[in-house]
């Protein structure tokens, strides 16, 4: 494997009964393990995220809610997880590897972080599973840093990213781009600097189709320095959270041509996992070890 990985065990929080399967992360890097397909050297541990980066996107008010367990029922209920010291600390941590990921896809060319993809937080309160923006923050540290002029996101996840559409609202050096079931969570759809809202069950061949005609020319117009790509698991077809009609096969090609676009051009890829809820969790880690060779062959070919 010559794509970094970054991953923790701190990244499994134990949420009880929940629809939001946790567990895919360790399931993920034991899979690559067992099959061979990643060594334990493959593996890079990261560091929980700095306050001080938290503050490049979030407001100090949410982020002393969290710090000192203050949030409201209201804020408990919109971010739809059972709030803990667990929660903050995984978090904190998967927030590290998203921006760990990020350094080292400019390195590398390709990285991936086992976890992250937490697009529905916003600036001042966290919603849909997502307790901070993990791809805002490693991407505000990159511009504030200058380490990066031009960057662009690829939201594939099932849902659109309103928190990320939100947080880069007007700041032209971060392209936005979500792919996404319309009819979908979240009700409310700020805009990206291109949405594309699919219809019910749309399927792999109309999904693909969509993506090389609107890729390819955001990564000409735009020139990002580096690509942040949610490859969410959830467009896949027996998703309890999705209502897309992508086989396993679709989301194989959803990365194969999102990684060759970006290698075509020599674009950096930093990948995070984001959703993914299929009624059989093996699924789910099938799809996301999929995407961890695709990216290991793209690299290999480059």
């Amino acid at each position: 494997m010559t794509v970094p990985l970054v991953y923790s065990e701190g990244y499994v929080i134990d949420l009880g009964e929940h629809v939001f399967p946790a567990v895919k992360y360790r399931r993920v890097h034991e899979r690559l393990l067992q099959e061979g397909k990643a060594s334990p050297n493959d593996f890079l541990e990261p560091m929980p995220i700095t306050d001080e980066e938290v503050l490049r996107v979030h407001t100090g008010e949410y982020l002393q809610k969290i710090q000192t367990g203050t949030l409201t029922p209201e804020d408990i209920a919109r971010l739809e997880l059972p709030f803990s010291e667990e929660l903050v600390r995984g978090v904190w941590l998967s927030t590290g590897g998203t921006l760990m990921a990020c350094q080292r896809a400019l390195e590398a060319g390709v990285a991936i972080n086992l976890s992250g993809g937490y697009h529905h937080a916003f600036a001042d309160h966290g919603e849909g599973f997502c307790l901070l923006n993990d791809v805002a923050i490693a991407l505000g540290s990159l511009h504030a840093r200058g380490t990066i002029e031009q960057s662009a996101i690829v939201d594939l996840d099932v849902h659109q990213g309103n928190g990320t559409a939100a947080i880069f609202a007007g700041r032209p050096e971060v392209f936005t781009f979500s792919m996404h079931q319309q009819n979908n969570y979240p009700l409310v759809k700020p805009p990206s600097d291109l949405d594309v809202g699919l219809p019910d069950g749309a399927s792999g061949d109309l999904y693909l189709a969509a993506l090389s005609r609107h890729l390819p020319e955001i990564l000409d117009s735009h020139r990002p320095e580096l690509v942040v790509y949610l490859a969410g698991a959830d467009p896949y077809r027996g998703d309890r959270l999705g209502g897309l009609g992508l086989t396993r096969d679709d989301l194989a090609e959803r990365d194969r041509r999102v990684f060759g676009e970006a290698r075509k051009r020599s674009i950096p890829v930093a990948v995070v996992l984001a959703g993914g809820y299929a009624v059989d969790t093996q699924d789910t880690v099938a799809i996301h070890v999929a995407t961890v060779e695709e990216a290991a062959t793209a690299t290999a070919e480059a």
